[in-house]
């Protein structure tokens, strides 16, 4: 580490400009909305029909395990899904159990915090994916305060897990239709990253934001090649000739990095929106690999748990907090204020406070909606049920919008769910969701400043080593004097997966508010050596990148 490295920064200032910035929705939207809509409204209906919806809540706690792993390829997406069910019902059992076994509320909040804890570092280092730990502390939370028996715990449980298992089955219905779909839709997502990429830099390197472009674009990719490494399927199967299929697409869309016909890209790319033919590339690209291999397994779990200890200790931190000042100010539900706090922990301190700002704004307006839709609700349990269905589909259609625009529909909702064992007041229901979301705000974010992630820095060092090593192997491989075509693309994979983590390392760092100060020319300059060897490595074997070795810093070169 260099000298100037190990000096301290100023504390960097938090923006407010864009966080409540609305963007395009996700791709696909619609299939958590849908898939939640149809896991919840048969079993609430029924509760309601049966007037038993004080057992709506076990219901829904596993008719929400539906919003999961919809990204996912169908073989893989049947293992993340019941995963999703099995770690759902641990924590409920736990929260279920311990509330049978005291009422004392400082025990309450202190075991949902560290189950706030448990569920975020298990999501993370599982790579589940949005929502993550948030519906599983939810549910758990809310267990937790809801008045128990030991004798009641298993049938509790029992609903859970039936329900669970309906959402298993909603998650998987749409593989009779389009059974590939996953996997073309990643590819086509690699097609229009790397085809956008071309479009924006061309074949130059260098040039404002040049890195990140091309980053998205290499993360796209691998992320398809993850996609299709998990649909899995035996040699000679309907499966393994589809995979391989959109596996030589995946390989064009890599080596068209170094070529400018993005045209070709996003064709190939609309023809993979429904269920017709895959398309074929034409002729065949000088170093385009005649088998190609699938993305490498990620690295064992336990090995990803260390990195992640500071984001638990802020969870476990920000959730007790947050549990206990709502305790002291009498409020009825503190597991509203521990479910803030734990859904506003991100990779950084600047997202984490973006995310607390969006989630303040999003709950307050959300508030107001209730306002305007308890009316409506009290009408009857079943239009109470329609509500939360029809808060449900929007929290989903607006969530990747922005999450404070989804947060608006999940405030009522969740104010509406505690009115399953019977309608309460709702001026006192409104005055204590906005207590306990400034409660959690406010104190979730001080423990993600006082728990500071002083190894954000050295991992960015770790990365720049392994961009340096992975450079100067692909460099090797592309000036043997017998080149082999496997070893090259195995050194440009290796290379582009360094570079990749050295970006996401880097701009984890940038967000900290307290480190050592980054090397942040170094860091530009091996992404622009690195980018210069893996262009080379696209065109062909024989072709010595130049300026390479050198760390001065080019010319006038702009920072990306």
């Amino acid at each position: 580490m260099s000298p100037d490295s190990a000096t301290t920064q100023p504390v960097r200032r938090l923006p407010l400009t864009g966080v409540l910035r609305v963007g395009r929705p996700s791709d696909i939207w619609f299939k958590p909305a849908l898939s939640v809509i149809a896991a919840v409204a048969p079993p609430c209906l029924t509760l309601a029909a049966l007037d038993r919806l004080d057992l709506a809540m076990y219901a829904m706690a596993g008719a929400l395990c539906a919003l999961y792993a919809h990204n996912r390829p169908y073989a893989a997406r049947a293992r993340v899904l019941a995963g999703v069910v099995l770690g759902m019902l641990a924590g409920l059992a736990v929260a279920l159990v311990t509330a049978a076994i005291t009422g004392n509320a400082v025990v309450l909040v202190t075991v949902g915090a560290l189950l706030a804890a448990a569920q975020k570092t298990l999501c993370d280092a599982t790579r589940i994916g949005p929502p993550a730990n948030v519906v599983l502390t939810f549910v758990s939370s809310a267990a937790l305060f809801a008045p128990q028996t030991l004798g009641q715990v298993p049938g509790h449980l029992a609903l859970a897990a039936g329900v669970g298992g309906w959402a298993w089955l909603v998650g998987m219905a749409p593989g009779l239709v389009r059974p590939h779909g996953p996997e073309r839709r990643a590819t086509a997502h690699a097609l229009n990253a790397v085809a956008a990429h071309i479009e924006a830099h061309g074949s130059g390197i260098g040039g404002h934001g040049y890195a990140r472009s091309r980053i998205a674009a290499e993360t796209a990719v691998q992320a398809a090649r993850q996609t299709l490494s998990a649909a899995g399927g035996r040699s000679g199967t309907a499966r393994a000739t589809t995979r391989r299929a959109l596996q030589r697409l995946v390989v064009r869309a890599e080596l068209a990095l170094a070529e400018s016909r993005p045209d070709e890209l996003r064709a190939w790319a609309r023809e993979l929106r429904g269920s017709g033919q895959i398309p074929t590339p034409g002729e065949h690209l000088a170093g385009e690999p005649q088998a190609a291999e699938l993305a490498a397994p990620p690295p064992p779990l336990w090995t990803r748990l260390g990195p992640l200890a500071p984001f638990a200790a802020r969870t476990a931190l920000g959730c007790a907090l947050a549990g206990y000042a709502s305790l002291a100010l009498g409020v009825g539900r503190p597991y509203w204020a521990l479910v803030t706090a734990a859904s506003l922990y991100q990779a950084n301190v600047t997202l984490t406070w973006n995310r607390a700002v969006q989630r303040t704004v999003g709950n307050l307006a959300g508030v107001l909606l209730f306002a305007a839709v308890v009316p409506l609700a009290h009408l009857g349990p079943v239009a109470l049920v329609l509500c939360c269905l029809a808060l449900n589909f929007g929290a989903e259609a607006l969530m990747s919008r922005n999450y404070w625009l989804g947060s608006v529909c999940v405030t009522p909702m969740a104010l509406l769910v505690t009115e399953f064992t019977g309608f309460q007041e709702p001026g006192r229901l409104m005055t204590e969701r906005i207590v306990d979301t400034c409660v959690g705000a406010l104190l979730g974010f001080v423990a993600a400043v006082a728990v500071t992630n002083h190894r954000a820095g050295v991992r960015v060092e770790h990365a720049l080593t392994a961009v340096e090593h992975a450079r100067t192997h692909a460099e090797r491989t592309l000036t043997d004097v017998h080149p082999v075509p496997e070893r090259l693309d195995e050194a440009r994979r290796g290379l582009a997966a360094a570079l990749s983590d050295l970006r996401t390392t880097a701009d984890t760092a940038a967000g900290e508010w307290w480190q050592r100060t980054r090397p942040q020319e170094r860091v530009v300059l091996a992404e622009r050596s690195g980018h210069r060897t893996l262009a080379a490595t696209v065109r062909g074997p024989g072709l010595r990148p130049q300026g390479l070795a050198s760390h001065s810093r080019l010319p006038g070169a702009p920072l990306p």
